[in-house]
Protein backbone atom coordinates (compact mmCIF):
# COMPACT_ATOMS: atom_id res chain seq x y z
CA UNK A 1 0.00 0.00 0.00
CA UNK A 2 1.42 3.38 -0.96
CA UNK A 3 1.53 6.09 1.70
CA UNK A 4 -0.88 8.96 1.33
CA UNK A 5 0.89 12.22 0.55
CA UNK A 6 -0.79 14.89 2.65
CA UNK A 7 0.77 17.93 1.01
CA UNK A 8 4.34 17.28 2.13
CA UNK A 9 3.36 15.00 4.99
CA UNK A 10 3.57 11.22 4.59
CA UNK A 11 1.93 9.69 7.65
CA UNK A 12 1.79 6.12 8.91
CA UNK A 13 -0.24 5.19 11.98
CA UNK A 14 0.41 1.95 13.89
CA UNK A 15 -1.65 0.41 16.71
CA UNK A 16 1.25 0.47 19.18
CA UNK A 17 4.87 1.62 19.57
CA UNK A 18 6.29 -1.79 18.72
CA UNK A 19 4.52 -2.00 15.37
CA UNK A 20 5.44 1.62 14.68
CA UNK A 21 9.11 0.95 15.40
CA UNK A 22 9.24 -2.09 13.16
CA UNK A 23 7.85 -0.12 10.23
CA UNK A 24 10.10 2.89 10.83
CA UNK A 25 13.18 0.71 11.32
CA UNK A 26 12.51 -1.21 8.13
CA UNK A 27 12.01 2.02 6.19
CA UNK A 28 15.30 3.37 7.51
CA UNK A 29 17.09 0.14 6.63
CA UNK A 30 15.73 0.23 3.08
CA UNK A 31 16.95 3.79 2.70
CA UNK A 32 20.40 2.87 3.99
CA UNK A 33 20.68 -0.13 1.68
CA UNK A 34 19.56 1.96 -1.30
CA UNK A 35 22.19 4.61 -0.52
CA UNK A 36 24.89 1.94 -0.29
CA UNK A 37 23.76 0.42 -3.59
CA UNK A 38 23.84 3.82 -5.31
CA UNK A 39 26.90 5.41 -3.72
CA UNK A 40 28.90 2.63 -2.08
CA UNK A 41 28.34 4.20 1.33
CA UNK A 42 25.58 5.75 3.44
CA UNK A 43 25.59 8.56 5.99
CA UNK A 44 22.95 8.51 8.70
CA UNK A 45 21.83 10.73 11.57
CA UNK A 46 20.35 9.08 14.65
CA UNK A 47 18.06 10.52 17.29
CA UNK A 48 17.87 9.35 20.89
CA UNK A 49 15.29 9.34 23.69
CA UNK A 50 12.45 6.95 24.45
CA UNK A 51 10.74 7.66 21.11
CA UNK A 52 13.54 5.87 19.29
CA UNK A 53 13.68 2.65 21.33
CA UNK A 54 11.59 0.51 18.98
CA UNK A 55 12.89 2.05 15.76
CA UNK A 56 16.52 1.45 16.70
CA UNK A 57 15.69 -2.05 17.94
CA UNK A 58 14.40 -2.93 14.48
CA UNK A 59 17.18 -1.11 12.66
CA UNK A 60 19.91 -3.03 14.49
CA UNK A 61 18.22 -6.30 13.49
CA UNK A 62 18.27 -5.47 9.78
CA UNK A 63 20.79 -7.01 7.35
CA UNK A 64 22.97 -4.03 6.46
CA UNK A 65 26.64 -3.75 5.51
CA UNK A 66 27.41 -1.49 8.47
CA UNK A 67 31.05 -1.19 7.42
CA UNK A 68 29.82 1.16 4.69
CA UNK A 69 27.81 3.41 7.04
CA UNK A 70 28.91 6.71 8.61
CA UNK A 71 26.95 7.83 11.69
CA UNK A 72 26.27 11.25 13.19
CA UNK A 73 23.73 12.11 15.86
CA UNK A 74 21.48 15.02 16.72
CA UNK A 75 22.46 16.41 20.09
CA UNK A 76 24.23 16.09 23.43
CA UNK A 77 24.11 17.89 26.77
CA UNK A 78 26.93 20.29 27.51
CA UNK A 79 29.08 19.17 30.43
CA UNK A 80 27.51 15.72 30.81
CA UNK A 81 30.05 12.87 30.90
CA UNK A 82 29.55 9.76 28.80
CA UNK A 83 29.40 7.77 32.05
CA UNK A 84 26.02 9.39 32.84
CA UNK A 85 22.96 7.28 32.15
CA UNK A 86 21.46 10.34 30.41
CA UNK A 87 24.35 10.79 27.97
CA UNK A 88 23.22 10.44 24.38
CA UNK A 89 26.66 9.11 23.44
CA UNK A 90 26.16 6.33 25.97
CA UNK A 91 22.61 5.75 24.74
CA UNK A 92 23.82 5.27 21.16
CA UNK A 93 26.73 3.10 22.20
CA UNK A 94 24.49 0.76 24.17
CA UNK A 95 21.43 0.74 21.88
CA UNK A 96 23.03 0.97 18.47
CA UNK A 97 26.80 1.03 18.04
CA UNK A 98 27.51 -2.06 20.18
CA UNK A 99 24.69 -3.99 18.48
CA UNK A 100 25.89 -3.72 14.88
CA UNK A 101 29.09 -4.72 13.16
CA UNK A 102 31.76 -1.99 13.12
CA UNK A 103 30.63 1.11 11.28
CA UNK A 104 32.75 2.88 8.69
CA UNK A 105 32.89 5.90 11.03
CA UNK A 106 31.14 7.17 14.15
CA UNK A 107 31.06 10.89 14.87
CA UNK A 108 29.67 11.43 18.35
CA UNK A 109 29.14 14.85 19.92
CA UNK A 110 31.53 15.45 22.82
CA UNK A 111 30.22 18.50 24.66
CA UNK A 112 32.18 18.04 27.87
CA UNK A 113 35.13 20.41 27.46
CA UNK A 114 34.90 22.93 24.61
CA UNK A 115 31.45 23.09 22.96
CA UNK A 116 32.43 25.86 20.53
CA UNK A 117 35.38 23.88 19.21
CA UNK A 118 33.23 20.76 19.03
CA UNK A 119 30.63 22.52 16.89
CA UNK A 120 33.38 23.57 14.48
CA UNK A 121 34.88 20.05 14.39
CA UNK A 122 31.53 18.46 13.60
CA UNK A 123 30.71 21.10 11.01
CA UNK A 124 33.85 20.21 9.07
CA UNK A 125 33.08 16.50 9.28
CA UNK A 126 29.44 16.64 8.21
CA UNK A 127 30.24 18.99 5.32
CA UNK A 128 32.17 16.09 3.79
CA UNK A 129 29.30 13.62 4.27
CA UNK A 130 25.98 14.45 2.59
CA UNK A 131 23.32 12.81 4.75
CA UNK A 132 21.19 10.06 3.24
CA UNK A 133 18.86 9.19 6.15
CA UNK A 134 18.00 11.14 9.29
CA UNK A 135 16.04 9.54 12.10
CA UNK A 136 14.34 12.17 14.25
CA UNK A 137 11.55 12.56 16.80
CA UNK A 138 9.32 15.36 18.06
CA UNK A 139 9.56 16.72 21.59
CA UNK A 140 6.60 17.40 23.84
CA UNK A 141 7.15 21.11 23.18
CA UNK A 142 7.46 20.51 19.43
CA UNK A 143 11.23 20.63 19.44
CA UNK A 144 13.33 19.07 16.69
CA UNK A 145 16.63 17.78 18.06
CA UNK A 146 17.27 20.25 20.90
CA UNK A 147 15.98 23.20 18.90
CA UNK A 148 13.35 24.37 21.39
CA UNK A 149 10.82 27.06 20.46
CA UNK A 150 11.40 29.61 19.15
CA UNK A 151 13.84 27.67 17.00
CA UNK A 152 16.41 29.23 14.70
CA UNK A 153 15.24 28.44 11.16
CA UNK A 154 17.87 30.65 9.53
CA UNK A 155 21.32 29.63 10.75
CA UNK A 156 23.43 27.68 8.30
CA UNK A 157 25.76 26.43 11.02
CA UNK A 158 25.43 22.63 11.13
CA UNK A 159 25.79 22.41 14.91
CA UNK A 160 24.85 25.11 17.40
CA UNK A 161 24.84 25.70 21.15
CA UNK A 162 21.29 25.98 22.47
CA UNK A 163 19.53 26.67 25.75
CA UNK A 164 16.95 24.11 26.87
CA UNK A 165 13.58 25.49 27.94
CA UNK A 166 11.70 24.26 31.01
CA UNK A 167 9.28 22.12 28.99
CA UNK A 168 12.17 20.30 27.35
CA UNK A 169 13.96 19.78 30.65
CA UNK A 170 10.76 18.51 32.30
CA UNK A 171 10.40 15.98 29.48
CA UNK A 172 13.92 14.67 30.09
CA UNK A 173 13.18 14.28 33.79
CA UNK A 174 9.75 12.76 33.10
CA UNK A 175 11.27 10.11 30.85
CA UNK A 176 13.48 9.05 33.75
CA UNK A 177 16.86 10.25 32.51
CA UNK A 178 17.33 12.57 35.48
CA UNK A 179 16.20 12.42 39.11
CA UNK A 180 15.29 16.10 39.38
CA UNK A 181 14.98 19.28 37.33
CA UNK A 182 18.12 20.63 38.96
CA UNK A 183 20.05 17.69 37.50
CA UNK A 184 18.95 18.39 33.91
CA UNK A 185 21.54 20.49 32.03
CA UNK A 186 20.39 23.85 30.72
CA UNK A 187 22.51 23.86 27.56
CA UNK A 188 23.34 21.44 24.77
CA UNK A 189 24.93 21.10 21.36
CA UNK A 190 22.24 20.48 18.77
CA UNK A 191 22.24 19.85 15.07
CA UNK A 192 20.59 22.89 13.50
CA UNK A 193 17.25 22.88 11.72
CA UNK A 194 18.78 23.62 8.34
CA UNK A 195 21.33 20.83 8.71
CA UNK A 196 18.57 18.33 9.51
CA UNK A 197 16.65 19.48 6.43
CA UNK A 198 19.70 18.86 4.24
CA UNK A 199 19.13 15.12 4.71
CA UNK A 200 17.97 13.27 1.60
CA UNK A 201 15.32 11.37 3.60
CA UNK A 202 13.86 11.96 7.07
CA UNK A 203 12.06 9.36 9.18
CA UNK A 204 10.24 10.84 12.16
CA UNK A 205 9.16 8.34 14.84
CA UNK A 206 6.78 9.64 17.51
CA UNK A 207 4.93 7.30 19.88
CA UNK A 208 2.97 8.04 23.10
CA UNK A 209 -0.03 10.10 24.17
CA UNK A 210 2.13 12.83 25.72
CA UNK A 211 3.33 13.73 22.22
CA UNK A 212 -0.19 14.00 20.72
CA UNK A 213 -0.52 17.77 20.93
CA UNK A 214 2.95 18.34 19.52
CA UNK A 215 2.20 15.92 16.68
CA UNK A 216 -1.04 17.71 15.83
CA UNK A 217 0.63 21.12 15.89
CA UNK A 218 3.55 19.87 13.79
CA UNK A 219 1.41 18.20 11.13
CA UNK A 220 -1.65 20.44 11.02
CA UNK A 221 -0.71 23.85 12.44
CA UNK A 222 1.22 26.62 10.72
CA UNK A 223 4.90 26.12 9.97
CA UNK A 224 6.41 28.20 12.74
CA UNK A 225 9.53 28.63 14.82
CA UNK A 226 7.20 28.20 17.80
CA UNK A 227 6.64 24.59 16.68
CA UNK A 228 10.10 23.65 15.39
CA UNK A 229 9.12 20.21 14.04
CA UNK A 230 6.50 21.84 11.78
CA UNK A 231 9.38 22.71 9.42
CA UNK A 232 9.60 19.02 8.47
CA UNK A 233 6.54 19.56 6.28
CA UNK A 234 8.75 21.59 3.94
CA UNK A 235 11.03 18.61 3.34
CA UNK A 236 10.43 16.68 0.12
CA UNK A 237 10.93 13.22 1.62
CA UNK A 238 9.80 13.09 5.24
CA UNK A 239 7.76 10.22 6.65
CA UNK A 240 6.03 10.32 10.05
CA UNK A 241 5.58 7.08 11.98
CA UNK A 242 3.01 7.42 14.77
CA UNK A 243 1.12 5.12 17.09
CA UNK A 244 -2.57 5.46 17.94
CA UNK A 245 -1.81 7.45 21.07
CA UNK A 246 0.44 10.06 19.44
CA UNK A 247 -2.04 10.35 16.54
CA UNK A 248 -5.14 10.67 18.73
CA UNK A 249 -5.62 14.44 18.19
CA UNK A 250 -5.15 14.45 14.42
CA UNK A 251 -8.07 15.58 12.32
CA UNK A 252 -10.35 12.97 10.71
CA UNK A 253 -9.07 14.06 7.30
CA UNK A 254 -5.44 13.43 8.24
CA UNK A 255 -6.29 10.06 9.74
CA UNK A 256 -8.30 8.98 6.71
CA UNK A 257 -5.48 9.89 4.33
CA UNK A 258 -2.76 8.31 6.46
CA UNK A 259 -1.67 4.70 6.03
CA UNK A 260 -2.74 2.35 8.80
CA UNK A 261 -0.03 -0.22 9.55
Amino acid sequence: MKAADLGKRIVFIAPDPGTMGIAAGKAAANGIRNAIDENGTATIILATGTSQFETLKQLTAEPIDWGKVVMFHLDEYIGLPISSGASFRRYLKERFIDKVSPLKAVHLIDAELDPVAECKRLATLIAAHPVDIALVGIGENGHLAFNDPPADFSTDDPYIIVSLDDACRKQQMGEGWFASMDAVPTKAISMSIRQILRSEQIICSVPDMRKAEAVKNSLEGPVSEQVPASILRQHSHCSYYLDEQSARLLSPQTRVEAVQI
